[in-house]
């Protein structure tokens, strides 16, 4: 177990997937307690396990990120089971489906803005709010490089969703830096994990696919991405503020 979260109390959001997990799980094997919140109860459970059976602390939350009331309730379950907020991802994320914009189903857009993007704006305005009231703290936001960066073909509602969460961190940490909460964000590529990989495609053929179209020449591994997000939310990167950090192995070099 490291050290650099000591005492730290910590929020992952969309913690039941696989980045958000493995950054959970990195935040409490550097000492924090970690409030892993998400959709699917089940899976979350799993990742209390897994951080317990590593000798970390941490609880679950079941949260829909598009209700304010109930990101609210999770941000105070994080202050009443651990005693404070100093640390929060905002991961919780969905890519929808390709399609042109002329095609694109109106339900399912809804759906991908609102987790995407509305759900960073809210988790970001509960968290924020205890942060400032209460001695500062760090937020990390998870958009993608397909948001402000890069273009995929059919992915317009997850794109935009992406590059608001990018701009919006920009925005919020110009705020609230003044009031000790400092806000960066991280733009992942590829990851290994399901998104990645086209409708039927088996990971072997993705990983063939991904020599090809990335000058690295594969996926990023879920441990590369929560590296970065702990590195912005700890205290070496103290005079880093409102940047996105892109993590793509040179898609958009």
């Amino acid at each position: 177990m490291g050290a650099r979260f000591e005492g730290k109390v910590a929020l992952v959001t969309g913690a039941s997937g696989v980045v958000g997990r493995a950054t959970a799980r990195a935040l409490a094997r550097e000492g924090a307690a970690v409030l892993v919140a998400g959709r699917d109860e089940a899976r979350l459970a799993e990742s209390v396990k897994l951080i317990e059976e590593d000798g970390g602390r941490a609880a679950a939350f079941t949260v829909d990120v598009t209700d304010s009331a109930e990101v609210a309730a999770m941000v105070a379950a994080a202050v009443s089971r651990f005693g404070g907020l100093d640390v929060a991802v905002n991961n919780a994320g969905i890519f929808g489906r390709l399609a042109p914009v002329a095609d694109y189903d109106e339900d399912v857009w809804d759906e991908v803005l609102g987790v995407n993007l509305k759900g960073v704006f809210l988790s970001m305005k509960h968290e924020i709010a205890y942060m400032r009231d209460h001695g500062g703290g760090a937020i990390v936001n998870v958009a993608s490089n397909l948001g402000a960066h890069w273009r995929l073909t059919g992915a317009a509602p997850y794109a935009a969703a992406k590059a608001g969460v990018s701009f919006l961190t920009r925005a919020a940490a110009r705020e609230a830096i003044g009031q000790g909460v400092r806000i960066n964000a991280v733009s992942p590529g590829p990851i290994d994990t399901p998104m990645s990989a086209r409708p039927g495609e088996t990971r072997e053929q993705r990983d063939e696919r991904m020599k090809d179209a990335l000058p690295i020449g594969r996926v990023a591994a879920p441990e590369e991405i929560a590296a970065a997000i702990l590195w912005l939310a700890g205290p070496e990167s103290g005079f880093v503020v409102g940047q996105d950090h892109v993590i793509d192995g040179g898609a958009t070099a």
